[in-house]
């Protein structure tokens, strides 16, 4: 039996649902556990706990973000890198964890052509909540909507009188779909782009510079291969009138080679996560936890532990200033 713990993911993350504990689950016999009592932990970016794990557990880093992994922390990792680290690394982007989305992706030059044309009613979508990031997509968007309206779907600039629900649904609708990363980071390639070639559309995509290695250019329009967004508008506009240029890009294969499809990158991740959990606890550590890489794991938690105090004595300090005004807002409101 072997104690897993999970630390630092998103708000809402129920490791249960983890696609990866699944695949560890087909390896050996798994107990999820704390992170005091862990013989491994899988840790993600969004907090800080996994720098006070015991120096015993074996570190696993794993992210959907655009963040590069910390060998000095981690004893392997799970990321978005066009990089090789010996046997300590694995790019597998977030997107391979909906294989039902990625299947649709690899067959859509294979769905009768008729019916994808027949669906295509509306122009173009774009499905934004979050506008905290580049601000590229919102010039897209601007300058695509003077040539002709761009449904939008999500939260932001919502002009369809409600958020949709099914997105793939919203997006089988359109022609072409508008698909910005948050950030343009090699290696980088979400979801987004994904979604939106299974649906059928000509996905507008801006982000990961090397994008093509892994998707087909044929199939999709890259802002970054203009020399300018309008010069990528106007490619936009030139497929919008050319049937014939519009169904060859439609009809393209969606991935640039069999090697990224969902199934031989799940296989991949499979034999990474068997290689780590059945090699013997003690043979299985990477990282430097001696001397110098003791002193790097120190320094890095006194910082985390000040930088907590730092935000604990703030949040007390508004935490008071509110009671204060709260306290004389009732005595201003007592003398009336």
């Amino acid at each position: 039996m072997i104690k897993i713990a999970f630390a630092d993911f998103w708000d809402g993350f129920n490791p249960e649902r983890f696609p990866m504990t699944g695949y560890i689950r087909e390896i050996c016999d798994i107990e999820i556990t704390d992170m005091g009592h862990a013989d491994y932990l899988i840790y993600s970016v969004h907090g800080d706990s996994h720098w006070f794990a015991p120096d015993s557990c074996v570190k696993i880093f794993y992210t959907r973000e655009d963040i590069a992994p910390d060998f000095n922390a981690c004893d392997y990792a799970i990321g978005f890198e066009w990089m090789t680290y010996e046997d300590r690394y694995l790019r597998s982007p977030l997107y391979y964890r909906y294989p039902d989305v990625c299947q649709l992706m690899e067959q859509k030059h294979l769905m009768p052509f008729n019916k994808v044309k027949d669906e295509k009613t509306d122009f173009c979508s774009i499905t934004v909540s979050n506008a905290n990031r580049d601000p590229m997509f919102k010039t897209v968007f601007e300058e695509l909507s003077k040539y002709k309206k761009v449904d939008s779907g999500g939260l932001w600039r919502n002009n369809i009188g409600g958020q949709v629900k099914d997105k793939l649904s919203f997006d089988q609708r359109h022609k072409f779909s508008i698909v910005c990363e948050n950030t343009s980071h090699s290696g980088y390639t979400t979801e987004k782009l994904v979604q939106a070639l299974a649906a059928g559309c000509i996905p507008i995509y801006w982000g990961d510079p090397h994008v093509a290695k892994v998707f087909n250019p044929k199939s999709f329009i890259n802002v970054l291969d203009f020399p300018s967004v309008d010069k990528a508008i106007a490619f936009v506009k030139c497929v919008d009138n050319d049937d014939e240029l519009w169904a060859s890009m439609v009809r393209e294969p969606a991935l640039a080679d069999e090697y990224y499809s969902e199934r031989q990158q799940t296989k991949l991740l499979k034999q990474f996560l068997a290689h780590i959990f059945t090699t013997p606890l003690e043979e299985a550590y990477r990282r430097n936890r001696l001397m110098w890489g003791r002193f790097y794991i120190e320094d890095r938690r006194k910082q985390v532990r000040s930088l907590s105090f730092t935000l604990q004595k703030k949040y007390h300090k508004l935490a008071w200033q509110a009671k204060q005004r709260v306290r004389k807002l009732m005595l201003t409101t007592a003398k009336r």
